[in-house]
């Protein structure tokens, strides 16, 4: 009997612990929502779960190496590149991963769409001068050199011990609502093309470019039969300033100061102040079977910040620069199948950066050999938004350019791209005046024979691409690039300790950057 009711009571807790179990089970498993294409805005695009909103992702891998250069990719300028010497790169070397992640939703007022564009890369680095007697050189971030040359300060990042370093950079990030752009995206005034109309350097001159977008507030109508309009009103700070020099701080006439601006492009303290306005922006375009035209117009601000130190010294008054843009697509060219021609001309007065965009940058120092018994040869120009003296007014650098390319398919999987650029830059009659007149700050300097401070620059370039499967492209480009400074004469610098010059004679000469860049790309 105690056995009997031991196992009764077992077989009545068993029972008791499933009855519980059961009732915690669900009667019926909820069905799994898988991902749905989304077929609304193209291919790649899903729908995210639970959601009415499209998402896609995007982006690309490339690995690429820069030869003649310490720029992935640009020209070998400034320092340490522009040295010519054992602290010049042979070659530069980047990996980066481009991620992109494109959302869109269906409204009653239209789309909704965002756009998030981000790049992870890293970079070979650089090395420059410390001006210690033992040859020491730091990694090039932590180098400061001042307008005269000479070292200032410099630390090494115990961290990195002087190797090269990763980076993050934001492209784009913004929001398009019922016609309206608002965020990080490319310029309005840009053409769709920015600074590729068929290379892949970076430098190139002759029309405005921020490829890595700049933040404004845009409405685009659209008027049908492809005719668009813009207006937008743009963020001028860092991208779009060029500079507002003030020459006085070149000092006495033929002194270390007009040496330094001669041998090393510092005409003035550069002396931007906050921002007030922001650039405002108006395009047209058409887009057509044939290609596109476009037209675009810019207005800039240029506020200065002070004369001297502090606030007494007084200021300059504002002034606005301006600038113009054509460009020309035309498509399904006589010579092939998706041959293109691309190209575009600007004129910028007191607003150098629809000019000389902000990847190329419109400071030039390269230094080279000289046939004339000097130590060596310099080319040192700037082209800045505006210049003035102490107690008067901006006056503003007028620019002008073109670039283009022609892109010809050699068959479904190569395709050669040859293009060109050209830019100049003219200083007024006040600057010319104080530079280069009579009594000028330059003219001063002993050895001078010609001065001149405006300049030119040419580039020409090829491109070879080969595509053997979809969305992996491998290319090869070469840039020659000529700096065509209008100074003459043999004059003695001071040391530029940033790239081992030592205090010499050098001769004011033209000077040349040839690279070449190896890229292998995959899209995805």
């Amino acid at each position: 009997m105690k056995f009997k009711g031991l196992l009764l009571g077992s077989a009545a807790a068993l029972l008791a612990v499933g009855g519980a179990q059961a009732a915690d089970l669900p009667v019926k498993a909820k069905a799994v929502e898988y991902v749905r294409i989304c077929s609304l805005y193209g291919a790649g695009f899903y729908y995210i779960p639970g959601t009415d909103t499209c998402i896609k992702l995007g982006g690309y891998l490339r690995a690429e190496v820069a030869l003649g250069t310490n720029s992935v990719y640009g020209i070998s300028n400034g320092s340490p590149g522009g040295a010519r010497n054992r602290l010049s790169n042979y070659y530069t070397w980047r990996a980066r991963e481009d991620l992109n992640i494109d959302t869109r939703t269906a409204t009653e007022y239209g789309v909704v769409r965002t756009f998030f564009d981000a790049t992870f890369s890293w970079t070979s680095g650089s090395y420059q001068g410390t001006g210690s007697g033992f040859g020491g050189t730091a990694y090039s971030s932590t180098v400061a050199i001042n307008s005269a040359g000479a070292l200032v300060g410099t630390t090494i990042n115990p961290t990195d011990g002087g190797t090269s370093g990763g980076s993050l950079g934001v492209y784009y990030a913004f929001i398009q609502f019922a016609g309206f752009t608002m965020g990080k995206a490319v310029s309005q005034f840009d053409a769709p093309w920015t600074n590729y109309p068929g290379n892949n350097i970076d430098s190139l001159v002759g029309g405005s470019g921020t490829v890595t977008g700049v933040n404004q507030f845009s409405y685009t109508a659209d008027f049908g039969q492809g005719i668009t309009a813009s207006f937008s009103a743009e963020d001028r700070a860092a991208y779009y300033d060029a500079g507002n020099l003030n020459l006085s701080s070149v000092g006495a006439p033929g002194g270390p100061g007009a040496i330094a601006g001669l041998t090393l492009g510092a005409v003035g303290a550069n002396a931007i102040g906050g921002t007030r306005s922001p650039n405002l922006v108006g395009m047209v375009r058409v887009d057509q079977a044939w290609g596109l035209f476009q037209a675009s117009v810019a207005a800039h601000d240029n506020h200065v910040a002070y004369y001297g130190a502090t606030e007494p010294t007084g200021h300059p008054g504002d002034k606005w620069g301006w600038a113009a843009q054509l460009a020309l697509s035309i498509k399904n060219i006589p010579t092939g199948a998706g041959d293109v021609i691309n190209i575009q001309a600007v004129y910028t007065d007191g607003a150098t950066r629809y000019n000389f965009q902000n990847l190329a940058g419109s400071t030039y120092l390269m230094y080279g050999t000289s046939g004339t018994g000097a130590y060596g040869s310099v080319a040192a120009v700037t082209a800045p938004d505006t210049v003035f003296i102490n107690g008067g007014q901006q006056e503003t650098i007028k620019t002008w350019g073109f670039r283009g390319a022609y892109t010809h398919n050699w068959d479904a999987y190569w395709n050669t791209a040859i293009y060109g650029a050209y830019a100049q830059a003219q200083f007024g009659s006040g600057a010319k005046t104080f530079l280069c007149g009579a009594t000028g700050v330059f003219t001063a300097v002993g050895g001078l024979t010609a001065c001149n401070p405006d300049f030119n620059i040419g580039q020409v370039g090829i491109i070879t691409r080969w595509t053997p499967v979809k969305n992996l492209t491998f290319s090869g480009e070469f840039n020659w690039t000529h700096v065509d400074q209008k100074y003459a004469g043999i004059v003695g610098a001071a040391a530029n300790l940033a790239v081992a010059k030592p205090a010499a004679a050098y001769e004011l000469k033209d000077q040349d950057s040839f690279t070449m860049l190896l890229r292998a790309q995959r899209n995805w």
